[in-house]
């Protein structure tokens, strides 16, 4: 039996195996599950996020807290490493929880300038007009998803279904915490829903859960980590899952 990463790319290099295999993940789903930045929006497009990132770092030097983070991680790119770091020092304390706040507001700050990923919008409206249940698990804060998709208008094809980060950050993925809400809110087997996302943690957080998935890379490096990750099917545009949705 070969790997999970060998079968991958042996998918990959044959585009009409690839196709079909798309195309059987999406005619057989019920329930789609999306992470929210990457296959929805992305979402600190004009805040970038290495500033979000910047900004938790000089807060926690305002108070005395420098000492808590690494050199690397005080240059790490990605706030919610930052926010992990810290509650790997202190789990589920105070300081976690103000700066898991100040994260929020940051990302509701970046929800205005966020940039639409390529098709969602139409693809999200196709799939709920055609009997699709939507659902939002993401790590970022579900205030957060709520009000771009509200700002789109998109709530109706997911309300109330968005489940995002909770103060205690050992329940992100890869843990399958938000996909089980979601899908014991939806009513819905995992063998009957559909896990979209462009990262690792979500591939693992799918499987935990068992629930099949689509792996979204705009860029090749994503693609491979999502692949080295046991992705089988991994896609750069939304498009041909749209002219699929559309075609059901």
């Amino acid at each position: 039996m070969t790997s999970d990463t060998k079968q991958t790319e042996s998918v990959a290099e044959q585009p009409g195996i690839q196709t079909e295999k798309l195309r059987n993940l999406i005619t057989r789903a019920r329930f789609v599950l999306f992470d929210f930045d990457g296959p929805i929006c992305r979402l600190f497009a004009g805040l970038p996020a290495e500033r979000v990132a910047g900004d938790l770092v000089e807060w926690l030097g305002r108070q005395g807290l420098r000492g808590l983070l690494t050199d690397e991680e005080r240059a790490h790119p990605d706030p919610m490493a930052v926010l992990r770091a810290v509650d790997r020092r202190h789990p589920r304390s105070d300081l976690v929880a103000e700066l898991e706040e100040r994260l929020t507001r940051q990302e509701l700050k970046a929800v205005a300038r966020a940039w639409p990923t390529a098709y969602a919008d139409p693809l999200v409206r196709t799939w709920s007009a055609v009997g699709v249940r939507l659902a939002v698990a993401t790590n970022n804060s579900a205030r957060t998803a709520a009000a771009y998709l509200a700002g789109r208008g998109l709530s109706g094809c997911f309300a109330p279904d968005v489940y995002g980060r909770t103060r205690d950050l050992r329940l992100l993925k890869p843990d399958p915490y938000c996909l089980h809400l979601a899908l014991d809110a939806l009513g819905a087997a995992p063998e009957d829903a559909l896990m979209i996302g462009d990262a690792p943690s979500d591939r693992a957080a799918a499987r935990e859960a068992g629930v099949p998935f689509l792996g979204y890379a705009r860029h090749p490096g994503k693609a491979e980590k999502l692949r080295r990750a046991g992705a089988e099917v991994v896609v750069d545009s939304l498009e041909p899952v749209l002219d699929i949705v559309r075609g059901v």
